[in-house]
């Protein structure tokens, strides 16, 4: 577990392809203990240690998940993250390029909760919920494309639905289109910078990820690394 930003009131971790963010019927250790394990260790805490989930990531995805360390600061994390007062920065290789270099996508995306997936339509459907991102290429290899996207709705499977929509699906991810699996399990995307006001200093915070070691993604995305 890499930790990316700590003060008295949150934690940014950064999770791994393969982890989940919280208990489910696998009974893999999700990361919420992982990351109770380190606050206690860390700080010789007595009894039971305080963590609030205020957002995940799926499981084949990495990058930074955003946790609350006091009750305080997760009543305030969850409003900003309803309001959406976070930015929330990806990273996404795909094989097809868009069409277009730049744009908006808006969807109406339908849940199947049977099939743990979610389907995109130009139309509002009953029971469908208006998705909206906004996408830029920001660089291409001989086979690859590195999308950047910053969403601005949440939604289940969001980017990895709207980008398979526009015939861009997700490297990796075989549940919305794309031909081949990773070696790892993983899917190309990577949750890369989250940005906020913090919930009780209100000084800007601005933490991006570290960028994983497989040599796709350290290739494509050499010439645009913060």
């Amino acid at each position: 577990m890499q930790v990316v930003y700590e003060d008295n009131h949150i934690i940014i971790v950064h999770k791994e392809c393969g982890e989940i963010v919280q208990g489910d019927k696998t009974g893999d250790t999700p990361l919420t203990e992982k990351v109770k394990a380190y606050i206690k260790e860390q700080y010789a805490k007595p009894g039971q240690v305080f963590l609030g989930v205020v957002h995940r990531l799926d499981r084949p995805v990495s990058g930074l998940v955003v946790f609350a360390k006091t009750s305080k600061a997760l009543e305030r994390m969850n409003r900003k993250f309803a309001n959406g007062e976070v930015q929330k920065t990806y990273w996404a290789i795909t094989r097809q390029c868009p069409e277009q270099m730049e744009g908006t996508l808006e969807h109406w995306l339908l849940r199947n909760e049977k099939q743990n997936k979610s389907y995109a339509y130009d139309k509002e459907k009953p029971h469908s919920k208006l998705a909206r991102l906004h996408y830029k290429v920001i660089a291409r290899s001989a086979n690859y494309t590195l999308i950047e996207v910053v969403l601005l709705t949440g939604r289940h499977h969001q980017i990895r639905c709207q980008l398979a929509k526009i015939g861009c699906p997700i490297k990796g991810d075989l549940k919305y289109g794309a031909s081949r699996s990773n070696p790892d399990g993983s899917i190309s995307l990577l949750a890369h910078k989250v940005a906020f006001a913090h919930p009780v200093s209100l000084q800007e915070i601005s933490a991006v990820s570290p960028i994983p070691e497989d040599r796709l993604w350290q290739d494509i995305t050499a010439s645009v690394r913060e």
